[in-house]
């Protein structure tokens, strides 16, 4: 590895499992002192051992328990340099279906969550004058929908929004904020609860011809948060194999 982001200090929520996990292993391996924060204890300290870094237990959607996480990182390394806010939630329901406890749940997960996490990151991160932000947002809402995820779509939508006004109000601090769009990512979670039908009829409309990684999404945000996108902010990369690209379903008929 190169290096990348030898001995920046890196807070990543949502990283017990799945793409925040690819994250936080990616981080890792450029040489990131990485803490990962999760709900899920268990899974978190294994993956956190695995990668040789830290686990605090914290959720997402309650302001103390991220100040604390933050506050974790800052006594136990001094600073924070990157902070990447992947934890989310995606329950499908249709609009006319969804309780108004699950359409404020989710707001209060992806959406809620990701300003909290920013707020708390910034206070460090503007009295040092250094910072990278990275949130997972989606191609779903900010680009594509479906029927079930109207309270999801609009999370994401929100996440994107959030993400250019934080930017432009973090500059002057010389923290930059970003996001990365993933497509249909296969993750544990997907083998488990998708049949082998599903999974091929989701590759089917993906031009590249496959799934993407947890890893193929944590270079995209390992780019966002070294120094070589210094002079990027408020944008958001897709990865996602060319899924939003296609005007119809049978887009593979025009192909050589």
């Amino acid at each position: 590895m190169t290096g990348r982001l030898h001995s920046k200090v890196a807070l990543v929520f949502g990283a017990a499992r799945g793409i925040g996990a690819g994250i936080a292993e990616r981080f890792a391996e450029e040489g990131a002192k990485v803490t990962i924060a999760d709900m899920e204890r268990a899974v978190g300290e294994e993956t956190a051992k695995r990668i040789g870094g830290q686990f605090v237990s914290a959720d997402i959607a309650k302001p103390e328990q991220i100040e604390a996480a933050v506050s974790h990182v800052v006594a136990q390394h001094g600073r924070l340099d990157i902070l990447v806010q992947n934890a989310g939630i995606f329950p499908m329901n249709n609009i006319s279906d969804i309780p108004v406890a699950e359409w404020d749940h989710v707001l209060a997960v992806n959406l809620r969550g990701t300003f909290l996490a920013a707020r708390a990151a910034y206070a460090v991160m503007k009295m040092q004058n250094y910072g990278r932000m990275v949130f997972t947002s989606s191609i779903t809402g900010p680009r594509v929908t479906a029927p079930g995820h109207g309270h999801y779509s609009a999370s994401k939508a929100g996440i994107n929004g959030f993400i250019k006004a934080a930017a432009l109000e973090f500059a002057m601090h010389n923290v930059t904020v970003n996001g990365v769009e993933p497509g249909n990512i296969m993750t544990d979670g997907m083998r488990l609860h998708r049949s082998a039908e599903y999974i091929k009829m989701m590759e089917d409309g993906v031009p590249l011809g496959r799934l993407g990684t947890p890893r193929d999404v944590a270079n995209a945000a390992l780019f966002l948060a070294s120094d070589d996108a210094e002079y990027i902010t408020g944008t958001t990369i897709i990865v996602d194999g060319g899924q939003t690209l296609p005007e119809g379903k049978d887009f593979r008929s025009g192909l050589d």
